[in-house]
C-alpha cells in the first residue's frame, strides 16, 4: 500500500535530506521513525532534496508499506520518534501510481534574509543576514529576466547531477517587510544550488554593485564563475511541491490554474 506523508523541518542540524553513511540527515530520521512504527524497514522518496542547513515547510514523500496503521497512527507514531526539529504534518493513502518526485509539476522555495546592520538574535537558524542596505524593488525588477524556460547553467553548482540545465521558472518575487527581504520562487524543478546562486547574484544588484540587466547577461552567458556567490543555506526554505488535482492531496499541495501558468 502506498502512502503520502507531509513533513516540516529545521535543517540546521542536518547534513541535508539524503541519507548518508555518516552524519544526521532528514531522510534517515524519517525512515527510522517509520520503520519503528511499521515494525519493518520502510524507505521513502521525496519531492525535492534539500541541502545541508536548508529547511522545509511542506516536504512531501511517498512510501510503500503493508503494515496496518491508521493515518493518525502513522503520524503520531513517527512524531514520537523524530527529533524536535522534524514533524510529520499528515499521512494519507494514495494510488500506487502516485510518485512524490516525478508527479510534482511545480516546486516552490522562499529565501529570507534580515537586512540590517545588526545580526539576528531571534530566528538566526532560519534567516540569512545581509548587513548592506538592499533595494528590494531593484532586485525584483532584475529577477524578472529569469522568467520562462532557460538554460540556468550560470546558477548551477559544478556538483549538480541533473541531466540538463533547462528549467522553467514560473514566478519570482522580491519583497521587503520591515527588515526582512524575501525572495519567492516557483519553477517546474530546480538545479543544485540554483535558488541560492540566484539570490547571491540578486544581492549584488540590491546593494548597487551591479545593474539589473546584469542578471540577463549572466543567464545568456551560462558561466557560473561570472555570477554572484552562493547565498547562505540558513535563509532557504523548501515551501513545497504542487501536484495535479487528480491525486486529491490537500490544497497546499494541489496545482491551481494560477500555479500552472505562473503569477
Amino acid at each position: 500500500m502506498r502512502h503520502a506523508l507531509a513533513l516540516e523541518y529545521d535543517g540546521t542540524d542536518f547534513l541535508g535530506w539524503q541519507r548518508l553513511s555518516h552524519g544526521a540527515t532528514v531522510q534517515a530520521a524519517l525512515e527510522d521513525a517509520l520503520s519503528f512504527v511499521a515494525n519493518q524497514r520502510v524507505e521513502v522518496i521525496c519531492a525535492g532534496r534539500t541541502d545541508a542547513g536548508v529547511h522545509a515547510q511542506r516536504q512531501l514523500v511517498h512510501f510503500d508499506c503493508d503494515a496496518q496503521r491508521s493515518p493518525y497512527g502513522w503520524m503520531m507514531g513517527c512524531n514520537s520518534r523524530l527529533p524536535d526539529s522534524v514533524a510529520v504534518l499528515w499521512v494519507m493513502p494514495v494510488s500506487v501510481d502516485f510518485h512524490a518526485r516525478y508527479g510534482a509539476r511545480a516546486r516552490r522555495y522562499r529565501y529570507q534574509m534580515l537586512n540590517r546592520a545588526i545580526r539576528p538574535g531571534l530566528h538566526s537558524r532560519t534567516l540569512a543576514w545581509e548587513r548592506r542596505p538592499l533595494d528590494a524593488d531593484r532586485m525584483h525588477a532584475a529577477a524578472q529576466h529569469l522568467l520562462g524556460e532557460h538554460d540556468f547553467s550560470a546558477f548551477r553548482t559544478s556538483q549538480c547531477q541533473a541531466k540538463h540545465p533547462l528549467r522553467n521558472l514560473h514566478s519570482i518575487t522580491v519583497e521587503r517587510a520591515g527588515d526582512i527581504v524575501s525572495v519567492d520562487v516557483q519553477a517546474n524543478a530546480f538545479l543544485h544550488h540554483m535558488v541560492r546562486n540566484i539570490v547571491g547574484s540578486l544581492l549584488l544588484v540590491g546593494c548597487g554593485d551591479r545593474e539589473a540587466d546584469w542578471i540577463a547577461e549572466l543567464l545568456i552567458g551560462r558561466d557560473r564563475t561570472r555570477a554572484g556567490p552562493t547565498a547562505q543555506a540558513a535563509g532557504l526554505t523548501f515551501v513545497g511541491p504542487l501536484y495535479p488535482s487528480i491525486w486529491q492531496l490537500p490544497a497546499d499541495f494541489t496545482l491551481t490554474d494560477v500555479d500552472a501558468h505562473g503569477t
